[in-house]
């Protein structure tokens, strides 16, 4: 076997190796984030979250992933604003949400599917009760404070 033939296996198999690398990092990629969006669902689940762009809260990185998922939703949010927190919830096949306006002491009810379906139901505005109002606010102000209910 003459030096160029050896150069040339040992050429293809360089490209063979980062081919599969390449494939590789692709696959982990697209399993880490699955992951890490599974991770979000679980941790959300029951949960208000505070809605903060800068620096981006958790209930913000939630409300922007399922704002992709459900496009009625960021319609909404695109439409009335960020609100101020994000309550969470599934049951059977539908996940719902209640987004909490500070403001102007409301909140709207959305139920989302059932099953792979994309729309979204909206309800409300809703009045927030003089009680949750502080506790939201004083969370909002104060993140390291959970509120107590």
């Amino acid at each position: 076997m003459t030096m160029s033939h050896l150069w040339m296996k040992e050429g293809a198999l360089r490209l063979l190796v980062l081919t599969i690398a390449g494939v590789l990092v692709t696959g982990c990629t697209q399993v880490g984030g699955s992951w890490i969006l599974g991770g979000m669902e679980s941790a959300a689940e029951d949960q208000i979250m505070l809605v903060r762009k800068e620096p981006p809260s958790f209930g913000f990185q939630r409300l922007a992933a399922q704002s992709r998922k459900y496009p009625d939703l960021g319609s909404f949010v695109a439409q009335r604003g960020l609100p101020n927190f994000l309550a969470e919830t599934s049951n059977d096949d539908r996940h719902y949400y209640i987004l909490y306006y500070l403001k102007d002491r409301e909140s709207f009810a959305c139920r989302a599917g059932p099953g792979n379906s994309l729309s979204v139901e909206f309800a409300g505005p809703y009045s927030i009760t003089a009680r949750e109002y502080r506790l939201l606010d004083t969370f909002r102000r104060e993140p390291s404070r959970e509120p107590k209910w």
